[in-house]
């Protein structure tokens, strides 16, 4: 397994290390329950190496990204964020991306762990057929990424920067040190809460961590693992790539239509036409146990006998206090308050649609 530059501090902190996606990363320090209740309650800390960064830059940067990206970027703003999708030629979703526009021709890309060569391998070819003038490099390696997420986030973070946080939007960064080191803050992140992504070099991102760590101690903030990060994102009613989207669900499926731009051309463009011209037979939905148990990936979602489709992420959500899944079903099923079943050790246990997402915090 891959190890991102923080490794040694997990094992320091006795966190339980599994394989993700082929990196050694900290599924829990403590507990699930204690790292999720601290993120909505305090703040969290979350190891997010393992990501990966693309920059592109030259004259042409720009028109690449339009064209090999859904997501209208004629607008975005030096500064801006913006999250859009990579499909393929199905029109299926390869990744979903964060978009940072550092300069007029100079991107950075943010992507999927997971997805990363695909993503570069893919953007590359459309460069390289288009004859795009500009240059693409994967700086994953030399790129260290922090999370640090919940209502003091931004509190703890002010500590040790002189950027004014307040003038930060949500889905806007800004290049300040952090402990006196050059970093991207951005106000985003995949909790659901108020928080900060934080990149800088990966060989000074473990002493980020380690000032974060001290600052963070008075607010009761606590280290995070994958597991509270993926509860956290799924009260949010966000996406996992590879388990709630995969190569062969388009964004009609998911809820990422609106990362669609129809009046520009983009790769995948006419496959996705078809699919909507077509009509989409199926559509991710919340769902919310009303009976006993926890739906898990790849249970089965019924109405009656009927089988109508898939769970593809499900949990115990700490916050409401409550079940709650993500499924993939037909699309005559998929009105809020529509009451069907989930598969659980072969007992049908009733759900019911819900809008997403699950949580959204206090304003």
């Amino acid at each position: 397994m891959k190890k991102t530059p923080l490794y040694e501090k997990h094992a320091a902190l006795g966190a339980k290390i599994i394989d993700f996606g082929g990196w050694a990363m900290p599924v829990q320090y403590t507990n699930v329950i204690n790292e999720h209740n601290a993120t909505r309650t305090s703040a969290a800390l979350f190891d997010i190496c393992h990501m990966g960064e693309i920059e592109v830059r030259g004259p042409q940067a720009t028109d690449l990204l339009q064209f090999a990206l859904t997501r209208d970027l004629a607008g975005q703003k030096i500064g801006q964020v913006k999250l859009s999708a990579l499909l393929n030629d199905r029109g299926g979703i390869i990744d979903d991306l964060t978009v940072y526009k550092m300069a007029e021709d100079f991107y950075m890309l943010v992507t999927n762990a997971t997805t990363r060569e695909t993503d570069f391998h893919r953007i590359k070819a459309i460069l390289e057929e288009k004859k795009f003038n500009c240059q693409m490099e994967d700086v994953s390696e030399i790129t260290g990424k922090l999370d640090l997420q919940g209502p003091r986030a931004e509190e703890i973070l002010q500590m040790l920067s002189d950027a004014d946080l307040k003038n930060i939007r949500f889905y806007h960064f800004a290049e300040f040190p952090v402990a006196g080191i050059p970093a991207i803050i951005s106000r985003s992140g995949y909790t659901g809460e108020d928080g900060f992504e934080i990149y800088a070099a990966a060989e000074k991102i473990s002493l980020i961590w380690d000032r974060l760590m001290e600052a963070g101690q008075a607010f009761g903030m606590k280290p995070a693992g994958l597991g509270a990060r993926d509860t956290l994102r799924l009260e949010a009613g966000m996406m996992l790539n590879g388990q709630d989207m995969t190569q062969d669900m388009s964004p009609l499926e998911a809820p990422y239509g609106w990362l669609v731009d129809w009046n520009k051309d983009f790769a995948g463009k006419s496959a996705l036409v078809s699919i909507r011209d077509r009509g989409i037979g199926k559509k991710i939905v919340g769902l919310e146990m009303t009976g006993r148990g926890i739906a898990r990936h790849g249970y089965a979602v019924k109405s009656g006998d009927r089988e109508i489709g898939l769970v593809t992420s499900g949990t115990f959500a700490p916050t409401l206090n409550k079940a709650i899944a993500l499924a993939f079903i037909d699309m005559e099923f998929t009105t809020p308050d529509a009451e069907i079943s989930v598969v659980i050790r072969d007992t049908a246990s009733a759900a019911r649609v819900v809008k997403l997402p699950f949580y959204k915090r206090p304003k």
